[in-house]
């Protein structure tokens, strides 16, 4: 048997034969998993510093619009006209602008239908079948009336499916605005039916319908640094990327509708009874708890008739990038108030009566929960409100107000399922007006600098709210059945929204795990949560890239995390670290059979100086059975003397006393670079975790070894125990080797 051997405190690099193969070939460029990401990361310039913050000439375009919408709730269509004013602060001229027409993903000649595979059905309804393959296809899209210039002239303009170019004049300036307006009106699509991120669901026991309407304008699509005119089509899945501006919308609706919307109302007391101002008066002092503002006895008497009378609704938003409203004559409203850095924000809720008891009991308090917590880890929110709205098999978000799932059954009962499902809803939803809302990421490149985002925070107020939330995603144990699934259907996170097969897991699941590992276990929460404030203060109110993001993240916290960008985002590697030998060695002053003293060398020298101990591996061919047992100073005579000349009693009372030694050989199957986390377990049942970096792996990412002096004999060692690392193989993860469950099951 070969022997192994060490001078004590002194570990000789080992040169394998794979090393020495190597020498002979030929020269290689740097392939380490720690090597820095100028090969990823676009160069830093006057707009965007390599420190990930704003640079001296970072700008961004303005759009400001007037609106006057009116919603035929009879028809279920929806009319408007806007005034845009569109202020360009870039440097070089703009020839033309792009609009975004959103709502004709939606149109008859919509081509996202056609960008995706079909098959035939198997088996499908006769429902769906009539109208896959019988029925007329839904009439939907905008229809422009017109686009005019600030003479009332018509502008040329070319629709190109979902984007809209407005050809100019002449070029807009720098510092220059340009004035024009747009009419126009669409069928809103029930998107129960037809699908869709808006339009409105239909009670057939009451014959009423609820609208959450978005999209539901022509909008200024973003020109920036980065790639100019953000004018890619609107297929589906990727978002909205959308410039800051003010509105002033003037809505009008059936006179018995109850709405809530982007910005401040204007005209409350025109809308509002006597008795909901009131209402309204004290949810604005309460802080405790909700009050009904409108009542469901108000609401159901509402829902009985068809007012044929209208009433507008007057709302403005100051530095939003998108508008969004809910109306229908169904909503009960309650709202309290949310302190936060010294001023009030009302946390409201509209629902049917069928969301209730749930969303009366947890609604508003959930919407103040999460800005609460939400602004502790970025900043304080800053817009005047945050709603949601009650709308079954939705979840989507807007400026100040969003529309969630959630309801119980007939009978007023519901699951633990349906609970924390609404819940979870809510809290990502109202999340999301930080980000992308405020922190306004191109959702319609990067998915992930949102839902991901969010999805982590969502993570972290589900656990503030209560400490066993049945979390859904964020966490690392989570995110492995898709780490660990087939290559061929995973892309990296830094692929384009419209490019992936599974978008859940990849923009929500994966990203919200990765930061979670950085903040509990591989930055640490203090620097973590440094830097990420960094990043959601930089970039308020801004385009940040995920460039910006991930150079804040190492600037703010002194954390070199190339390796973990590299692989975690511009990958499809997975983590898993295992065992792969566990040797025990004993101390003795017998050197070994056959020993050849190392090298020479100044450090090796200084550290083998006088008189050798030696470290026999158990079994070996110098191994003596009177050897095992515990390591004791006084009992190896060449370290006791040493002890004894040099060490005052203060000093050997201070002076470590391990008595076995342990040599473990870990290895890494998978791809990703992750730290080495492992637990000791003693022979009376106490434990030990000690943590090892990441660079543990930067000589050799196949293998890395460690020796454990302690004080107990070991009975068991564990890599990753609490799974904080998304290991998708625990099998490999024990000593002795048995499966792995992780602490939180």
């Amino acid at each position: 048997m070969k022997h192994i051997f060490y001078a004590l405190l002194c570990l000789p690099l080992a040169v394998t034969a794979q090393q020495e193969a190597k020498k002979k070939e030929g020269g290689h460029t740097d392939q380490s998993k720690f090597r820095q990401m100028y090969d990823l990361l676009a160069t830093p310039n006057s707009y965007r510093t390599a420190s990930g913050a704003p640079g001296p000439d970072y700008y961004q375009q303005q759009a400001d619009y007037k609106m006057d919408i009116e919603l035929d709730d009879r028809n279920q269509r929806l009319y408007g006209t806007e005034t845009i004013t569109y202020h360009n602060n870039a440097k070089e001229p703009l020839e033309y602008l792009w609009m975004q027409l959103d709502q004709n993903v939606l149109a008859r000649d919509s081509q996202s239908p056609l960008a995706n595979d079909e098959g035939a059905d198997p088996s499908i309804g006769v429902l769906g079948f009539s109208r896959k393959y019988l029925q007329e296809k839904f009439d939907g899209g905008f229809k422009i009336d017109y686009v005019k210039g600030p003479d009332g002239k018509e502008l040329p303009h070319t629709v190109n499916y979902t984007m809209m170019r407005i050809d100019l004049p002449k070029p807009l300036q720098h510092g220059e605005t340009f004035t024009f307006s747009v009419k126009w009106w669409y069928n809103i699509n029930n998107y129960q039916i037809e699908g869709g991120r808006s339009g409105y669901e239909h009670f057939d026991s009451d014959g009423n319908n609820l609208y959450v309407l978005a999209q539901f304008y022509p909008r200024m699509a973003v020109y920036n640094d980065v790639e100019g005119w953000q004018n890619m089509q609107f297929w589906g899945a990727g978002e909205f990327a959308l410039p800051f501006g003010n509105f002033e919308v003037n809505i009008t609706v059936p006179a018995d509708h109850i709405m809530e919307a982007t910005g401040e109302l204007q005209n409350r007391a025109e809308v509002f009874t006597a008795a909901q101002l009131k209402r309204y008066q004290d949810a604005q002092k309460s802080y405790d708890k909700p009050v009904i503002v409108v009542t469901a006895e108000e609401a159901v008497a509402a829902e009985k008739g068809f007012s044929d009378k209208k009433k507008t609704w007057r709302f403005k938003a100051v530095n939003v990038r998108d508008f969004g409203i809910s109306t229908s004559r169904k909503f009960i409203y309650d709202a309290m108030a949310v302190k936060l850095g010294g001023k009030d924000v009302m946390a409201i809720s509209l629902y049917p009566k069928e969301g209730n008891p749930l969303w009366e009991q947890y609604s508003t308090r959930i919407v103040a929960h999460t800005l609460k917590t939400y602004s502790a880890h970025t900043f304080d929110y800053p817009y005047p409100k945050a709603i949601s709205i009650n709308a079954q098999d939705q979840g989507m978000e807007y400026p100040m107000i969003c529309w969630n799932f959630g309801r119980p059954d007939a009978d007023g009962k519901y699951s633990d399922q349906v609970k924390y499902g609404m819940m979870g809803v809510i809290t990502h939803e109202v999340g999301h007006n930080f980000f992308p809302m405020i922190v306004n990421s191109d959702e319609r490149q990067w998915t992930w600098m949102d839902e991901g985002l969010n999805t982590f925070l969502e993570t972290l107020t589900e656990l503030d709210w209560q400490a066993d939330f049945p979390i859904r995603r964020g966490l690392p144990k989570l995110v492995v059945p898709y780490m660990s699934g087939d290559q061929s259907g995973l892309e990296p996170i830094m692929t384009n929204s419209e490019s992936l097969r599974q978008f859940g897991n990849n923009a929500y699941a994966k990203p919200a795990a990765g930061l979670y590992m950085l903040r509990e276990t591989i930055m640490g929460r203090e620097l973590f949560d440094h830097a990420f404030k960094t990043y959601a203060n930089r970039w308020k109110f801004k385009h940040p890239t995920p460039d910006d993001f991930f150079r804040t993240m190492e600037d703010a916290s002194g954390v070199d995390l190339d390796w973990f960008w590299r692989g975690w985002f511009f990958t499809t590697d997975y983590s898993d670290i295992g065992i792969k030998e566990v040797k025990r060695y004993f101390v003795t002053a017998e050197a070994p059979k056959g020993y050849k003293a190392p090298e020479t060398g100044r450090r090796r020298r200084l550290a083998n100086a006088g008189a050798q101990v030696y470290m026999i591996e158990e079994g070996s061919e110098s191994f003596k059975p009177e050897l095992d047992k515990p390591f004791d100073v006084q009992q190896v005579a060449p370290l006791a003397d040493f002890i004894a000349k040099n060490f005052t009693a203060e000093e050997k009372a201070k002076l470590k006393s391990p008595k076995y030694f342990y040599e473990v050989t870990f290895d890494k199957p998978g791809g990703l670079v992750m730290p080495l986390i492992v637990e000791l377990t003693f022979e009376d049942g106490t434990t030990e975790i000690r943590r090892f970096p990441p660079q543990v792996w930067r000589f050799n990412d196949a293998e890395t070894t460690k020796l454990f002096a302690t004080d107990k004999k070991l009975t068991q060692i564990v890599v990753d125990p609490k799974l904080e690392t998304a290991d998708v193989d625990t099998t490999n993860n024990s000593w002795p080797k048995q499966a792995v469950k992780s602490k939180f099951d």
